[in-house]
């Protein structure tokens, strides 16, 4: 038992596990401090609004810091927040404020993932991921992509199972970033066309609600990409 506990002392004391777990508290100081400071839930889109329209740029720190802290824990709503920032900032400048709390969201669950265990990421998601890396680091790659790109799986539960396996930092990074771009530029172009009126958008949000339930049901009924065999939820 001691042993375990001093390979994870020094699992945590790792620069960039130190890194994240400072990340993650300041993104929950920044939440408290919202909280404590107004009557606003920043949890929902209008509480969102209403904290930007009250501290500009302060505002848009607290919801780079609530996306963040939506991957890490999962009953926050992520893509509501996103679809929101859309109408609230625009599509393009909104995606690059979600990107950036979801990348680093992202960051801080691989990083947990791979310090702190198997046992820590089901007390804090109440599940149990498994990845195989049978067929390469590559492939798995891909397969986050795929996920980012589609969110067909928890954004979290990836994220943590990819520090699970320890796969290549750079490779879940870049596979990360990549997957998020498109789909993060959706959800905040939908939001922009909510308040403009713009045919184009309630096209794209039929087609994005179509892939969500069409898509898992494949993966579940056909196997889909060789999913079920690559990534396994308990």
């Amino acid at each position: 038992m001691s042993r375990n506990w001093r390979r994870l002392w020094r699992h945590l004391w790792q620069r960039q596990n130190l890194v994240a777990i400072g990340v993650l508290g300041l993104s929950l100081l920044a939440y408290g401090w919202v909280s404590q400071q107004t009557d606003i839930n920043p949890l929902t889109p209008e509480g969102i609004k209403q904290l930007v329209d009250q501290s500009g740029v302060f505002g848009i720190l607290a919801y780079i810091a609530i996306i963040a802290l939506a991957v890490v824990i999962s009953p926050i709503p992520g893509a509501p927040l996103t679809v929101a920032a859309g109408a609230m900032w625009g599509a393009l400048p909104a995606a690059i404020y979600s990107v950036v709390g979801g990348f680093v969201g992202g960051l801080i669950a691989y990083f947990i993932g791979r310090s702190l265990g198997r046992s820590a990421v089901k007390a804090l998601t109440g599940k149990a991921i498994y990845f195989s890396k049978d067929r390469g680091e590559w492939l798995l790659g891909g397969v986050i992509f795929i996920t980012r790109l589609l969110p067909i799986l928890s954004f979290d539960l990836i994220s943590y199972g990819a520090g699970l396996t320890n796969l290549s930092l750079p490779i879940y990074a870049s596979s990360t970033l990549l997957g998020m771009v498109p789909s993060t530029l959706l959800l905040t172009y939908l939001g922009q066309s909510f308040t403009v009126g713009l045919p184009l958008g309630l096209v794209l949000s039929i087609l994005f609600v179509l892939l969500l339930i069409v898509v898992p049901w494949g993966i579940r009924r056909y196997n889909w990409l060789n999913l079920r065999n690559i990534v396994r939820i308990e």
